[in-house]
């Protein structure tokens, strides 16, 4: 009998660590896998919406939250007791949830934003297919291009452009371009005689609504952003609408021709503008930081470039301005980065943020200014500086990425062609 007992409790105890191995090497999956509709919901009563899909890779549960055409894959899932925090790549943000039922998750979007923490409540349910479920049919289309004016609180203007694509159904994705960069993917839809658009990737939580006067004019337009941010927008369509030309924001000082600049990179190793390795080529150099959501765009594309082209003499440096001037925390920041784009040049951390007054002349003396993140310097195989490109137009911007990557490329084999001395 008491051999029995022992047999009974030994089996009982294997198979609670068997059951507790199950659910920890995510044999049960955390969250329910297909489609969820997520809605972050702001204190003033503001919603913003996005879809994320659950799926398993290779045995392990994994997240893309889908905005249009992007796919932003999430692949930190863990749980604390009846916890679940789903870690966003980027931006220092997560998810935190819960199951209220197997369809139904509640919980919080958490951002931290220097030395203050955002949290906001969210709620997501498990097979709504749709971003915006009630939405009518369209009456207007949202297709082509925008003339925008957004206005702050204090009244200022400025200006940006739409560009958007709306699909039979009534479905609209696009993004709005400003001279800083664009608001990235967005999705949405027009619904009778509004527009709706919404985008989330940890870093941006946005939302935009206007109302169709006519075929070719937004009025009374509100955007939404993060936990407290607004403002008022209005649009008149314009296929030739366009912002001003994005070389003109930075430049050399008067006097000066070439960049000097020596930082580590992300194993301590100082490299410099003037290394062996950068004589004779074509050299970009990327102003970036890990924080920056149209960075990101950016590195996607300068990486994929750099390893089809780097053996035609081209070099890519980036400078990071981080949130910390800790130099071990924004190692551990930029290496991640580093690793989800399969950078192949080294990103090296300047150690000032950019919020620093003082980040210009602490580190590219040399120009006037950073007028926004990101901002790229094309050098010559003489070392000078010929272009400062302001921000990006990132692929969810439509006919502008294209025209960025036409222009793009061939202002690099103008560079190409040109002789070294």
């Amino acid at each position: 009998m008491i051999s029995t007992k022992i047999s009974l409790r030994f089996l009982i105890i294997v198979c609670s660590i068997v059951a507790s191995f199950q659910v920890n090497g995510q044999a049960q999956p955390l969250i329910k896998n297909g489609k969820w509709l997520c809605v972050i919901k702001r204190l003033d009563g503001h919603t913003i919406p996005f879809h994320f899909i659950v799926s398993n890779t290779k045995g392990k549960q994994v997240i893309h939250i889908v905005n249009g055409t992007d796919k932003l894959l999430v692949d930190d899932i863990t749980q604390t007791n009846d916890s679940i925090l789903i870690t966003l790549p980027f931006f220092n943000a997560h998810l935190q949830v819960k199951s209220t039922s197997s369809n139904r998750l509640e919980g919080f979007y958490i951002k931290k934003l220097g030395d203050r923490v955002q949290s906001i409540p969210i709620v997501a349910e498990w097979g709504i297919n749709k971003r915006y479920p009630s939405a009518k049919k369209a009456k207007f289309s949202a297709n082509g291009t925008w003339d925008v004016a957004f206005s702050s609180k204090n009244n200022v203007i400025n200006k940006a452009v739409g560009s958007f694509i709306q699909a039979a159904n009534g479905v609209v994705t696009g993004s709005f371009l400003t001279p800083t960069g664009d608001y990235r993917f967005l999705e949405g839809v027009v619904s009778g005689d509004t527009l709706q658009l919404s985008g989330f990737d940890g870093g941006f939580a946005q939302y935009f609504q206007a109302i169709f006067k006519n075929d070719s004019t937004l009025v009374d337009g509100a955007y939404i952003s993060g936990g407290i941010g607004s403002s008022v927008w209005s649009a008149q369509k314009n296929e030739n609408a366009h912002l001003p030309d994005e070389y003109s924001y930075s430049h050399l000082k008067d006097g000066e021709t070439k960049l000097t600049f020596t930082f580590p990179n992300t194993e301590g190793k100082l490299v410099s503008i003037t290394d062996e390795k950068y004589r004779n080529k074509v050299v970009i150099i990327q102003i970036l930081g890990s924080w920056c959501p149209n960075c990101m765009d950016e590195t996607s594309f300068l990486s994929k470039f750099y390893t089809e082209n780097k053996q035609r003499g081209i070099e890519i440096i980036g400078l990071t301005y981080e949130r910390t001037e800790d130099f071990e925390a924004s190692k551990k920041a930029v290496a991640i980065y580093q690793k989800r784009f399969n950078v192949q040049y080294p990103i090296l951390i300047t150690g000032v943020t950019p919020a620093d007054p003082y980040r210009v002349e602490k580190t590219l003396p040399q120009i006037d200014k950073i007028a926004a993140f990101p901002t790229s310097i094309f050098i010559d195989k003489k070392g000078q500086v010929r272009k400062i490109h302001t921000g990006y137009d990132g692929p969810g911007t439509g006919k502008f990425y294209a025209q960025f990557k036409t222009e793009f490329n061939a202002l690099i084999n103008e560079l190409l062609t040109e002789e070294s001395k």
